[in-house]
């Protein structure tokens, strides 16, 4: 089996991370996307300054495996309207064959 990861990518709405899924999911980029919407996040802004930045934040999760990330965050940066979006990727240690077949399946029938 491929390395699956998850990656966790931090939009500005809940627009905006359907737009940014969809366009991952039709690149074959991702087999799926699960959008979290009402996240609040608390962060230094901006970078190196004692002012605490506060924001309401839709979470984009996409599965896929490991070998597209690269892509993946090269297609998100295109289009995200942030200049430094949180883009990383969470290793997934166990997923039930089924899922991990279908997932694969759909990430192979991409047109590269």
């Amino acid at each position: 089996m491929e390395s699956m990861i998850l990656v966790y990518i931090t939009c500005e709405s809940r627009q905006q991370a359907e737009d940014i899924g969809r366009h991952l999911l039709k690149k074959r980029l991702a087999g799926c996307i699960n959008i979290i919407p009402g996240m609040r996040s608390l962060y230094f802004w901006p970078p190196v300054n004692n002012r605490i930045e506060e924001a309401d934040e839709v979470v984009l999760l996409c599965k896929t495996i490991e070998k597209h990330y690269e892509a993946i965050e090269k297609e998100v940066l295109k289009i995200h309207s942030y200049d430094n979006p949180a883009i990383f990727a969470l290793p997934i240690l166990h997923m039930s064959k089924n899922y991990a077949d279908w997932l694969t399946g759909e990430l192979k029938t991409a047109a590269s």
